[in-house]
């Protein structure tokens, strides 16, 4: 990669800015992998007779601790993009009853994360880089359905959830199509919903979701171990909360597609039939013990890129988003001025890496004049348009499961000589048809990581040279 060299600390002829945000941006990726989450959380003590004392603790001092007969089995269920490695991390911190043939189940994870495992079974819910509801998935999720329905008092059901979840395990309501939920989906995102009230809609359009695999589950214990990809953590809107009871109504799920004016749509006329029906159906409650923990969350990577930042010598200043921060375009722009001011400071104690994680929205263009693009790309060309030459700037931007929308990168990067590759370009056009794509590809712009196994919001890193 390109860039000009620096003295102390920064980058070196060697080693580009655009080089160390890079390394950044993976170091923060990397500490959520949840293969070694799961094995390092995840502890197993034999107690006597057969007896076994399993003991999740999380890296924020959360813990459980579940005791099993010799008769209890583990049923494993959930899914999401970091389904494969969860179901890995947790056979192999349970290696002695995976032999015992206590363990099974399956996850619904992208077909293009599936691969070998022993007692867990991985589905491909759906194709990669589709991100909506497939017919896989909902045969994958009917097949849990049934088996926490049919498990018993001695058992013991983990359900696995992480980003991508709510897609990946679809059971329409009654009356409902796939179709229903797709449609519903596709309307919202394009209007600009965040993920929040994305859920909230999704939540009470399902069998499973909003708590309905905790109401069918009939064994003694539920425990959910989670990969948030949602800001703040709400438990009842990761994965659209198949375990937790919800804290919206089918009225708030109402009230969102009246925000978006989809509420009188020809396509969502069955959707809007189902939540009138829902608000007016007492839900059944919960009747098994369960126990969410969240193993990890964006917070954990930017907190890991700035390790990583530390260790390269930078001085580093860090943001971690709580809620939807709006448009993509804004956060870019404001991304890039940041960086402007860090690289014109003139005092040496002013922070020269900027490290920032969030989910921004992006409101689609019309289907006939739409591109090819992702949120982290369009934020990219954004800041490219604030920054124009990039001088002494380098910027990654990228969702950490290795998916920018419906597109085989993981975002975008900028430095001089990707600005100075795309000097003169029309970048509005691109930014006013969703079209980042083919642009940054021209230039080989776009950050290529294939599935990463984890799914935790995007991360951002921005390194200047003063």
């Amino acid at each position: 990669m390109t860039g000009g060299s620096v003295t102390g600390g920064q980058a070196t002829d060697q080693r580009s800015l655009l080089d160390d945000a890079v390394r950044i941006w993976r170091a923060g990726v990397a500490a959520v992998a949840p293969e070694r989450l799961l094995a390092e959380a995840i502890h197993l003590e034999a107690i006597h007779q057969g007896r076994w004392r399993l003991s999740i603790e999380t890296t924020r001092g959360d813990a459980v601790d579940v005791d099993l007969a010799p008769s209890s089995r583990l049923i494993v269920v959930g899914g999401g993009k970091a389904g494969a490695g969860m179901a890995r991390g947790f056979e192999a911190a349970l290696a002695p009853l995976v032999e015992a043939g206590q363990v099974a189940g399956l996850l619904s994870v992208p077909a293009d994360c599936v691969g070998p495992t022993g007692a867990i079974k991985l589905v491909g819910g759906r194709p990669p880089g589709v991100n909506e509801p497939r017919p896989e998935g909902a045969a994958a999720t009917a097949q849990m359905l049934r088996l926490v329905g049919d498990a018993s008092p001695d058992d013991v059901v983990i359900c696995l959830l992480s980003g991508g979840g709510s897609a990946l395990l679809p059971a329409p309501a009654a009356r409902l199509s796939l179709d229903d939920k797709v449609a519903v989906a596709r309307l919202l995102a394009a209007a600009g919903a965040s993920i929040d009230e994305l859920n909230v809609v999704r939540q009470h359009l399902s069998r499973v979701k909003g708590g309905g695999l905790a109401r069918a589950c009939r064994a003694g214990r539920l425990v959910t171990l989670v990969m948030s990809d949602v800001l703040g953590d709400p438990l009842d809107l990761i994965a659209s909360g198949p375990t937790v009871e919800p804290a919206s109504t089918p009225a708030d799920a109402l009230a969102v597609l009246r925000r978006l004016e989809l509420l009188d749509h020809p396509d969502l006329s069955r959707v809007v039939a189902a939540l009138h029906d829902s608000g007016r159906t007492k839900p059944t409650p919960l009747t098994t013990e369960a126990t969410t923990l969240v193993l990890a969350n964006n917070a954990t990577a930017v907190d890991a890129a700035g390790v990583e930042a530390e260790r390269l010598g930078y001085s580093h200043a860090m943001d971690c988003a709580i809620k939807s921060e709006g448009p993509a375009e804004g956060v870019g722009r404001h991304l890039a001025q940041m960086a402007e001011r860090m690289r014109d400071a003139t005092s040496s104690t002013e922070p020269d890496c900027l490290i920032t994680g969030g989910e921004p929205t992006v409101t689609l263009a019309p289907a006939d004049i739409r591109g090819k693009g992702g949120r982290n790309q369009q934020l990219a060309l954004a800041a490219l348009a604030e920054l124009g030459d990039c001088h002494g700037v380098a910027l990654v931007s990228g969702g950490t499961d290795g998916e920018d929308g419906p597109t085989d990168a993981a975002g975008a990067m900028l430095d001089e000589a990707i600005a100075a590759r795309l000097a003169g370009a029309d970048l509005a056009d691109p930014l006013r048809r969703n079209d980042a794509y083919p642009l940054f590809a021209s230039v080989d712009a776009l950050l290529m990581t294939g599935p990463t196994h984890t799914n935790v919001c995007d991360l951002r890193v921005v390194t200047v040279r003063r």
